[in-house]
C-alpha cells in the first residue's frame, strides 16, 4: 500500500520523504490555507515546491465547479510540474472534467466520494485515483471501511485501474486496516505514519538491549 501525506507543510512533508516510506501527496484549500498560503501565484509556487521535495504524485485541487472552469484550472495545475495529479471534487460537471482530462493523459483524482455509486463513476470516467473520506463518514456513525471494501469488490469485477486513496485518515488503525482491505494509497497526517513506529514492546526490548550493550 501506498502512503501519502495530507498537508501543504513543507517541513512535515520533507519529514516523511527522509523517512523513507513517502509516495505521494494531497493537498487541498483548506489545508493550503491552515499554513497561511495565500493568493493564487503563491498557492501554485508552493505546489512545485512541494514537487520538488517528493517522488510521487502531488494532488491540486481546482476550486472551479463548472466543466470550463474545471478544464481551465486543471490545465493550468498539470502544467506546473509531471507529479501534479488534478484533483476535481465528485460532481456532474467533476465527472465531465474527469473523463476529459483522461483522454488528454492528465492523472486525476476525484475527491470527496461518499458511497460505491460515486465511486463507479469515478472509475468510468477513468479517475487515476478515487478518494473516499473515511473518517467523516464515521463522524456521521457510518463505517467508511465498509465503503473501502465496496469499492475494492466492484473494482476488482471489473477490473478498473483507478486507486483506491482512502482519505480522512484519522488514527494508525485506519491505515492497518485499508491495508488488509486491500485500498491502494492511504493518505493521513503525519502523526498517524509516525504512529505506526511505536510499539511498547519494541520500546522496552531496545531498552533492555541496550541495558544489556553496557554490561
Amino acid at each position: 500500500m501506498k502512503f501519502f501525506i495530507d498537508t501543504a507543510n513543507l517541513a512535515q512533508i520533507k519529514e516523511a520523504q527522509d523517512l523513507g516510506v513517502l509516495d505521494g501527496v494531497t493537498t487541498n484549500p483548506s489545508l493550503m490555507a491552515k499554513e497561511g498560503i495565500k493568493g493564487q501565484e503563491n498557492i501554485l509556487k508552493h505546489y512545485v515546491d512541494i514537487c520538488n521535495i517528493v517522488t510521487g504524485d502531488v494532488s491540486a485541487e481546482v476550486i472551479a465547479t463548472d466543466f470550463d472552469g474545471m478544464v481551465k484550472e486543471g490545465e493550468a495545475l498539470a502544467k506546473l510540474h509531471p507529479r501534479i495529479v488534478v484533483k476535481i471534487p465528485m460532481i456532474k460537471e467533476g465527472v465531465k472534467a474527469i473523463k476529459y482530462f483522461t483522454e488528454k493523459g492528465i492523472k486525476t483524482n476525484c475527491t470527496l466520494v461518499f458511497s460505491a455509486g460515486q465511486a463507479l463513476l469515478a472509475a468510468k470516467a477513468g479517475a487515476t485515483y478515487v478518494s473516499p473520506f473515511i473518517g467523516r463518514l464515521d463522524d456521521v456513525s457510518t463505517d467508511g471501511l465498509s465503503l473501502i471494501e465496496d469499492i475494492r469488490v466492484i473494482y476488482d469485477n471489473f477490473g478498473y485501474e483507478t486507486q483506491i486513496l482512502a482519505a480522512s485518515v484519522r488514527h494508525p488503525m485506519h491505515i492497518i486496516e485499508c491495508a488488509k482491505i486491500g485500498a491502494d494509497v492511504a493518505t493521513c497526517p503525519l502523526s498517524a505514519i509516525t504512529a505506526l513506529l511505536k510499539h511498547p514492546l519494541t520500546d522496552s526490548g531496545l531498552a533492555q538491549f541496550l541495558a544489556d550493550a553496557k554490561k
